[in-house]
């Protein structure tokens, strides 16, 4: 494969990656009229059109779905090769891309950037908060970290925190001359704060369980939001009956600031885990990541 073939490969991956020419070129540091040349010149040379373009996005084609699947697969492997030789270095150094939902971003991620970056220079960290269940193989991260119960298939998974409870919570101010739920059928006679899956998604049903009774509720109420900090805010200022993870609301609890209720109903599940792809080259900059990671949740 000459050069300008390996060029046009990368430029490709880089904007099904990026969904953007211009983002993809400003990766690249190319211009992008160039950008787009490379790919015109790609599509004619197999005869096969790759992306979809609009004036406002770009996706691709059936075609190029399946050309990017094969790249993402080789162009891990490459990466893993030069890996391989980094990881002779004195010190770890290269890129790394991790992909993590938003709660697990603010409780796995945010408390470290400064010691990591300090201890760590010469690695690039990129750090994608993303609540859409990306593809992190497809997207080309190195590692995830989500919910255990979201976890991709085939995937190398490191666990970072123990079982996890949801918690249903209201306000003194909003539970004032109000009965307090004892069952869930209870909360239809309740304004509920619901959550919407990011990206436009379905509308989270709230699921309890007892022993073998296990219910899914479809609440009501006149907010919805698809952030969990905006849900405690909302809770927090009266808005009505939150359903959050238990840590999320814990602290406000014991301030006395929130009213839990429904625990005999709120189930368990797995907690955080961070993961990646099942390989034979796991980067060094990722081993020092998860070691660090690790010894943070530890303390």
């Amino acid at each position: 494969m000459r050069g300008s073939e390996f060029s046009q490969l990368k430029a490709f991956a880089a904007i099904v990656e990026e969904g953007s020419f211009v983002r993809a070129a400003a990766r690249l540091r190319v211009s992008p009229p160039s950008l787009s040349q490379s790919i015109r010149q790609l599509e004619a040379r197999i005869g096969v059109r790759l992306l979809n373009r609009t004036t406002r996005s770009v996706s691709p084609t059936a075609a190029g779905d399946t050309l990017f699947a094969r790249l993402a697969a080789a162009f891990g492997e490459l990466d893993g090769a030069v890996a391989d030789v980094q990881a002779g270095r004195d010190r770890p150094a290269g890129s790394l891309r991790i992909n993590v939902s938003r709660v697990a971003a603010m409780r796995f991620i945010a408390p470290i950037l400064g010691d990591f970056q300090r201890a760590y220079p010469e690695i690039a960290l990129t750090v994608i908060v993303d609540d859409m269940l990306t593809d992190i193989v497809q997207g080309r991260f190195d590692a995830g970290i989500r919910l255990g119960e979201r976890l991709h298939k085939d995937m190398v998974a490191v666990k970072l925190s123990e079982d996890l409870q949801m918690a249903a919570v209201a306000a003194p101010a909003y539970l004032e001359g109000r009965a307090i739920p004892r069952h869930p059928q209870d909360l239809h006679q309740h304004q509920c704060i619901n959550f919407q899956w990011p990206g436009g998604g379905n509308i989270y049903r709230w699921e309890f369980s007892r022993g073998k009774r296990v219910l899914e509720i479809a609440v009501q109420g006149s907010l919805t939001v698809n952030d969990t900090g905006l849900m405690l805010n909302a809770a927090l200022g009266g808005a009505g009956v939150a359903y959050m993870i238990d840590y999320q609301v814990q602290p406000s609890i014991g301030a006395g600031r929130l009213v839990r209720f429904l625990e005999p109903w709120s189930p368990s599940f797995p907690g955080f885990f961070l993961y990646h792809p099942s390989s034979r080259h796991v980067p060094p900059a990722l081993r020092v990541f998860i070691d660090f990671v690790r010894a943070r949740t530890r303390e």
